[in-house]
């Protein structure tokens, strides 16, 4: 991931998962298909929440995309994300559930709550690095 370069500043995408090989996956992704990003990684739904409560004050940049797990420590995803609608800045941000389950309530429940794309975590690499393509897509639409 790079920084910004002289067209303006990079994309800034929000990972919150505690999960070390799946961010690292995520950013092998990224990687794989030349998005360039500023990617910030939280590990557990409080400071997902800290994070966006900083942005909210205007402390910290608003991410163009959050990445976010469902199963966190501290604050569950889906919380994490009801907190993200009741915010000004942030709930616009669109944001891509990547969990480990299938389930079809997970997927309706978290588009309920506001989740713009839901995936399950793939089991192989190569569809893992799939993914890249499709943070780039989100991060090249217009919210």
């Amino acid at each position: 991931m790079s920084a910004s370069d002289a067209a303006g500043p990079a994309r800034h995408i929000l990972l919150i998962e505690d999960n070390p090989a799946d961010a690292g996956l995520v950013r092998e992704a990224l990687l794989e298909h030349a998005v360039e990003c500023e990617l910030a990684l939280v590990t557990n739904g409080e400071i997902a929440v800290a994070f966006i409560d900083a942005v909210e004050l205007g402390q910290s940049r608003c991410p163009d995309l959050i990445i976010i797990d469902l199963r966190l420590p501290m604050i569950p995803g889906r919380e994490v994300l009801k907190y993200l609608q009741t915010t000004a800045r942030c709930k616009h941000v669109p944001v891509l559930v990547l969990s480990s389950s299938d389930s079809l309530a997970d997927r309706e429940e978290t588009a309920a709550l506001g989740a713009t794309r839901y995936i399950q975590k793939p089991f192989r690499l190569v569809e893992y690095l799939k993914l890249g393509i499709i943070f780039k897509r989100m991060l090249e639409t217009p919210g």
